[in-house]
Parts: structure tokens; sequence; C-alpha cells
């Protein structure tokens, strides 16, 4: 048995994206930048996909910047705007991923000041923590619209409404919103908005930094024009093909697909609380219809997740390991999370080939694992 609740780290390949790419891996061939038929014809794919992905997220066509993936996006966005000192502050939320964590700690490196903004205890950035995290020369807020770890939901639109107001540019980071729920680019308000392939059925290696065309971004490649010239190198056609219909697919069955995930969420989320032990990360606030992040008291998430990969399931640890030794995951701390709970945390995130009955074996599965150290416990009191 094998059942894969891990969607939020990666989705499997859709058979009808696949079907698309197959065509440009081998059996087509030119460079996209050629003028012939040949470069055409692969210009054409790409133009296509961006049209594709334009419509899913509300934004134009040449406002889509293809990438390698989520993690360039969000480099990308961070470096290109600090570049040569051109901005002197941002500000980011102390939950965003790593993507972006990392590079933000590299421009401060080169002596662009980023100041972090909190969140409550839920996990969600108030407009007050916005306003405060603000200083007077700061040019750029970054705020994920959904948090891969806990699922909670930003109200995007409202803070973006905020940094507008004064005169500031607005990054979101929407790779785990992407084809999971309605988010309009226009309708934000926000300047930029990292998205990721493999979130949606998509293929690895493609993703899109959607950039409104005011703000002064600078290549962080060099070698070449490609992408409005803002993404040197050629174009990596099949995967980008692969981008677009997954992004079509999505627009088509993205409610039906939420609706069915919500469900099985919410089942999840009931049978966990019946068993006592198990608090529920962001529970008090709107969260991602596929996905739940929880702790169980006294155990340990990463001895917790082998036990279930044992028994065949796919989940994702709340922690990170870092020289061998388990700490909590940066997300629960800024949540003010106690470290012995945050180190328990599991995330389960679904997909659309998840049943019901999977999630009944999955509640099995950890009330067995909860009970065999229980048992061990009591046993060893009596010893």
């Amino acid at each position: 048995m094998a059942i894969y609740l891990d969607h939020n780290a990666t989705t499997p390949l859709h058979e009808k994206v696949l079907e698309a790419m197959l065509p440009y891996m081998g059996g087509t061939s030119g460079n996209p930048s050629s003028l012939h038929r040949f470069g055409r014809l692969q210009r054409h794919a790409i133009d296509q996909a961006r049209e594709q992905i334009a419509e899913l997220m509300d934004a134009q066509a040449s406002q889509v910047v293809f990438t390698s993936g989520g993690t360039e996006a969000n480099n990308l966005m961070l470096k290109g705007l600090c570049k040569d000192n051109a901005v002197q502050r941002i500000a980011v939320s102390e939950i965003e991923h790593s993507s972006l964590l990392q590079p933000a700690a590299v421009v401060a490196d080169e002596g662009c000041a980023v100041d972090s903004i909190a969140v409550d205890q839920q996990g969600q950035v108030t407009p007050e923590a916005l306003i405060n995290a603000i200083k007077d020369d700061t040019s750029l807020v970054s705020v994920m619209a959904a948090n891969n770890e806990t699922g909670a939901l930003q109200d995007i639109e409202k803070l973006a409404e905020e940094a507008r107001a004064r005169g500031i540019w607005f990054h979101t980071d929407a790779a785990q919103v992407a084809g999971k729920m309605e988010l309009s680019f226009k309708q934000a308000g926000v300047h930029a908005m990292t998205l990721s392939a493999h979130k949606l059925y998509g293929p690895m290696g493609a993703g899109a930094l959607i950039v409104d065309k005011q703000l002064p971004m600078h290549s962080i490649l060099q070698g070449g024009s490609q992408e409005f010239g803002l993404r040197a190198g050629t174009e990596n056609v099949p995967t980008i093909v692969g981008f677009g219909m997954a992004a079509e697919l999505a627009r088509q069955t993205m409610v039906q697909r939420a609706d069915q995930a919500r469900v099985l969420r919410d089942q999840l989320e009931k049978r966990l609380m019946q068993l006592g032990v198990v608090t529920v990360f962001a529970q008090q606030v709107q969260r991602l219809p596929n996905t739940l992040q929880f702790g169980v008291q006294g155990f340990d998430g990463e001895t917790l997740l082998m036990e279930l990969d044992r028994r065949g399931f796919a989940v994702s640890s709340g922690s990170a390991c870092t020289s061998g030794k388990s700490e909590p995951s940066h997300v629960l701390k800024a949540m003010a999370v106690p470290d012995e709970l945050a180190t328990s945390a599991i995330r389960v995130s679904l997909g659309r080939s998840n049943s019901m009955a999977e999630i009944d074996l999955f509640v099995e599965a950890v009330q067995q694992i909860i009970g065999i150290q229980n048992s061990a416990v009591m046993t060893s009191a009596n010893l």
C-alpha cells in the first residue's frame, strides 16, 4: 500500500500534461529565438503557454516571465530588484519559503536592509503588522499568498492595498495557491507574483514570475535577451508547454478540485481532533482547501513521519533537520508554537486522486502509532 499525501511538496504529473509535452521532447526541434520555421514553432508553443498561465492568474501574457521554478522566480524578484543597490530596504514576512528568505539574506549582505514582518498565532500577517514593519525608505514588501506548511491564507488584496497607499511595491509567492484557489493578479493589486508548475500537476523545472512592467527589474543571469530581457538562456520548451497545459487544466477544474479536497481535509481534521492529543495549526483562519498541519504532544515529527512512511503514507514533517538535530519549523516558531509541540508537526496535503477511504486509513495509522507509544510509556512506568 502506498498513499501519497504530500502534494504541497510536489504533485504527480497530469497525464494530459505529459501528452502535451511529448511532441517537444524529441519530436520537434529548433531554438525559440531562431527566425526559421522550426524556431517559430517553438516560439508559438511558448507564447501559447504564456497565454494559458496569464488566463489562469488574470494577468497579461506580456507580464509572465518564465524561470526554472519558483525558487528562481523568488531569487529574480529580490536580487533583480535590489541589484546595484537600486533598492535600499525591503520587508518580508517571517513565514516565507526558504527560496525567498535565503535570497533576502543575500541582498542583506550586499547592503539592502531587510525587515521582518511578524505573524500572529494563526500564522497571518495583519495590516497592523505590515505597517509596523514599513520604514520611510522601504521599497518592497513580500508576503506569501498561502503558507506551504500550515496552509494559512493571507489577505493579499488588503495587504497590497496598504503597501500601495505608501508607494511601496508588493510581491507575493503564490506557488501554493495557483491552481488550487482563485487568485487574480490584477484584482489583488500586487506588482509581482511567483508561480511553480510542479505544484499544480505540471513538470518540475518550470516556474514564472508575473511582473508589473513598472517594476525596475534587472536580469540576474547574463547571456541573452530572452523573457523580455529578464531571464537569459534558451527556454525549456517542453516544461513550459507542460506548465501551460497544467494551468489550463487547473482553470477548468479548480473549483471541483478544491471542493473535493476541502471535504477530505475537513473529515481528516474532525477525525484527528477526536483522538484528543492532536493540535491543528492555523485552525482558526482560512486555509488552503487541501492542507492540514497538526502536532501530537510528546512525539517527534521525524519519528512520526518515518512510522507513517513504514505503513505506506507519504507526508511531510514540520521540522527541518540540521546537523542531525530536529529543529522546530521557522513557520511554527513565528506563530509562537512551543518547541515541543512544533517538533511534532506533520503536514498532510491532499491531491486530486485522494479518497475518503485513504483518510480513514491514515487516521487509523496515526491512532495505532500513538497507541503503541502510549502503551510503551505505560509499560515502562509500571516496571
